[in-house]
C-alpha cells in the first residue's frame, strides 16, 4: 500500500512545472498575453517553459471559447440565452490568466487548467 502512495506523490510532484526566476522574469510578459494570443509565446520566447506552460492554457482557454459558443449558438433559445454568461466566464478567465502570466505565477486555470496539450 505504501509504494502506491508513494508513486501517487511522485506523479503530482512531476506533474507540478518548476521554473527558474529567469525564466519567469523574460517571458512574464509573453506569458500574459499568452490569452488572448496563444501562440504568441511559441513566437517570442519558444525555449522558455514558463511561456509555454501560458501558451497551453491560452489553447485550452481559446478550444473552450470556441467549442462552447459553437455548441450554445446550434441550441435553440436555451443556448442562446446562456451564451453571453459563457462569454463572460470565459473573459474572467482569460483575466485571471493575464494576472497569473504578468505576475509570474503558475496557477491552472479553473475546469481546464489540469489538460496539457502543448509540451
Amino acid at each position: 500500500m505504501t509504494d502506491f502512495n508513494a508513486e501517487v506523490n511522485q506523479a503530482k510532484t512531476k506533474q507540478t512545472p518548476t521554473f527558474t526566476p529567469e525564466d519567469i522574469e523574460s517571458s512574464k510578459v509573453m506569458a500574459g498575453l499568452a490569452y488572448f494570443i496563444f501562440f504568441l509565446p511559441l513566437l517570442v520566447c519558444p525555449n522558455s517553459p514558463f511561456g509555454r506552460y501560458h501558451a497551453n492554457q491560452g489553447l485550452l482557454l481559446f478550444l473552450l471559447a470556441l467549442g462552447g459558443s459553437f455548441v450554445l449558438s446550434i441550441i435553440p433559445v436555451i443556448g442562446w440565452l446562456l451564451l453571453p454568461f459563457f462569454g463572460l466566464g470565459v473573459f474572467i478567465m482569460a483575466i485571471i490568466g493575464l494576472l497569473n502570466g504578468l505576475n509570474g505565477k503558475d496557477k491552472v486555470l479553473p475546469i481546464i487548467g489540469k489538460y496539457q496539450l502543448i509540451k
